[in-house]
């Protein structure tokens, strides 16, 4: 019946192309009604009813404006354009945030196009970059005299305190901010006498409060101009930041598939995401607080490619819902938290893990799409 249909909207659409006048045009049954409110004719004011006292004034609930009511008018009338809303423009997409003596940078940008500015502005200022670490977010400089850093910093830094006789170190870390394409940018430093071989550890907060501050808020100014100029994109971070830094597909105690990820949960769950989203099934449902992804195999991704086109929409047999919960295959990937490590698993539900064969799928289309 449905396609029958079909093939008589599609008969109807055809024989129509060479005159649509009577179902579009001005008489037509799709006709243009935005002017039909100049025919409008006022009607009387309300009254009511003899023998009933009026307790409440009535007043018209969509009264004409004075100012626009114009019986005069005639023929089409034209809705002009909205206006362009006026908005006040941020001065800059970086910000210094502050919570007692701790400061940091607030990006609107995500942490692939902060990572490639923060990281010049260092290496301008004569700082050798020690270590990078794209997939966390960190880099770190050498140890240092202030002799070696550029004029304008070196001079600062010395204003924050006795640093003609120290070496310092810098630690920069660059996280996903709470809003979606937002970072944070932490800047904390180490500093030990000129010549040690001591290796101070970095500290999870700023404690050399008064350098940390003159370091950001010159880095603040850097990447503002920065901006202005037009920024760049750190692909190497952009593929690698949430990219955990190993990943091997192998088995439990009971021969269960299982994907060990180099990660931290928060990492782990952003990869993994990302991952399934990559997939050819679908993501019915997540639940954070679970670590746990709802997938339905029996459902391509909900893609654009994966849609049906026209033809297939008007002439193709829908299925039902109930036919669609028929031939549903649902599981659900779960992330553990185990040591230094998160493990993916396939289950059927909370208290049955997925058929080998299905867990070996998923879990190595996840590994394929982690690179």
């Amino acid at each position: 019946m449905k396609r029958l249909a079909g093939l008589s909207a599609l008969a109807l659409i055809i024989s129509s192309t060479s005159g649509c006048s009577w179902l579009f045009g001005q008489d037509g049954y799709f006709r243009d009604r935005s002017s039909d409110y100049l025919e409008a004719t006022q009607k009387p004011a309300m009254q009511l009813p003899e023998g009933i006292q009026e307790s409440k004034r009535l007043d018209p609930l969509l009264p004409i404006p004075r100012n626009v009511a114009d019986d005069t008018q005639k023929g089409e009338f034209t809705v002009p354009r909205p206006q362009a809303l006026s908005t006040a423009q941020d001065s800059s997409d970086y910000t210094l945030q502050k919570s007692g003596d701790n400061r940091w940078i607030l990006a609107q940008r995500a942490p692939a196009e902060v990572w490639p500015v923060a990281h010049q502005y260092f290496e301008d200022n004569g700082f050798r970059i020690a270590e990078d670490r794209p997939a966390t977010g960190e880099f770190n400089t050498t140890w240092q005299r202030m002799d070696e850093l550029s004029a304008s910093v070196a001079k600062r830094m010395g204003s924050a305190g006795d640093a003609a006789s120290t070496e310092t170190r810098v630690r920069v870390r660059i996280e996903p901010g709470v809003q979606r394409n937002t970072s944070e940018v932490y800047v904390v430093s180490v500093q030990r006498p000129a010549g040690s071989s001591e290796e101070p550890a970095f500290p999870s907060r700023s404690t050399n409060v008064g350098l940390d501050s003159v370091l950001t808020d010159d880095m603040l100014a850097s990447l503002t101009r920065t901006a202005e100029k037009g920024g760049s994109v750190s692909l190497l971070a952009a593929r690698d930041f949430d990219t955990p830094s190993r990943v091997a597909l192998s088995e439990d105690g009971s021969g269960n598939p299982v994907l060990n990820l180099g990660a931290d949960l928060d990492r782990a769950w952003s990869s993994v995401g990302r991952a399934l989203n990559q997939g050819d099934w679908r993501v019915e449902d997540i639940n954070r607080s679970l670590g746990l992804y709802y997938i339905n195999l029996a459902e391509k991704a909900d893609k654009p490619e994966n849609k049906p086109g026209f033809f297939a929409r008007m002439f193709g047999s829908e299925e039902t819902k109930e036919e669609k919960e028929a031939r549903a295959d649902r599981y659900q990937v779960r992330l553990s938290k185990v040591g230094d490590n998160v493990q993916v698993t396939v289950e059927k539900n909370i208290n049955t893990v997925a058929p080998t064969e299905v867990a070996r799928r998923v879990l190595s289309v996840i590994q394929d799409n982690l690179g």
